[in-house]
């Protein structure tokens, strides 16, 4: 399969109300050169949870708007990309049917899936809702973070080929794993056993199975 992306980078700034993020990106057209660290002119502001070398490339599924603006119908005008902040929106392509460790191809470059997004306090703010982040994580509607394994030129007149899977955990698996499933040592081995995994994820699963038990998700979702 073939999917063709919308693409999309932002600057950090800080809004009317002291929010300081790169959340709101804007559409490139045409070639755009995908680095290490991302696609060039990107720019993160929450380094704890977005960017570096495993967390280049932020992924959001066009499809799930719709169930957003089924949820919060008030907000309807919002839910559309690149309203989470995500560099990249496809059809096609969702936590299901995209698995930890999987390359595409894009462009010149490969890039490789790291982890689920893990949805930060700051959604809360941009949305209006303040448990907004929770209910993001609950639903599993994520998206999906990757690692840019090579360098090269991309764009949305390019599509995303699949061309390497290599483990049977699926993003969806993941979030499960991660977010909504009791302590289970079992599916935290699983988890790191799948081949591309994030370094920051491996050290989760890790630490929960060193202190045997979850950590708070409230500092990430809330701020607190």
């Amino acid at each position: 399969m073939r999917y063709f992306p919308s693409v999309f980078i932002g600057n950090v700034t800080t809004t009317s109300n002291g929010l300081t993020s790169a959340i709101t990106k804007r559409l490139v057209d045409g070639h755009i050169k995908l680095t290490s660290l991302g696609l060039e002119g990107d720019e993160q502001a929450e380094k704890s949870f977005h960017g570096g070398p495993d967390r280049a490339l932020c992924h959001y599924p066009k499809e799930h708007y719709l169930y957003w603006a089924e949820q919060f119908p008030q907000l309807t005008d919002f839910f559309h990309a690149p309203a989470f902040g995500e560099n990249i929106s496809t059809t096609g392509m969702t936590e299901e049917n995209v698995f930890i460790g999987d390359i595409y191809q894009w462009g010149t470059a490969l890039i490789q899936v790291t982890q689920p997004r893990s949805p930060c306090y700051k959604l809360n703010t941009v949305t209006e809702v303040s448990n907004f982040s929770q209910i993001m994580q609950d639903s599993g509607y994520c998206g999906w973070l990757y690692r840019v394994v090579s360098i090269g030129e991309t764009g949305s007149h390019h599509p995303l080929v699949l061309v390497s899977r290599n483990s049977d955990v699926s993003v969806k698996e993941a979030i499960s794993i991660a977010f909504h499933m009791p302590f289970d040592e079992e599916l935290y081995h699983r988890l790191l056993s799948a081949a591309g995994l994030s370094a920051s994820w491996s050290k989760t699963m890790q630490l929960r199975l060193q202190n045997q038990t979850i950590e708070s998700f409230n500092r990430r979702l809330f701020k607190e």
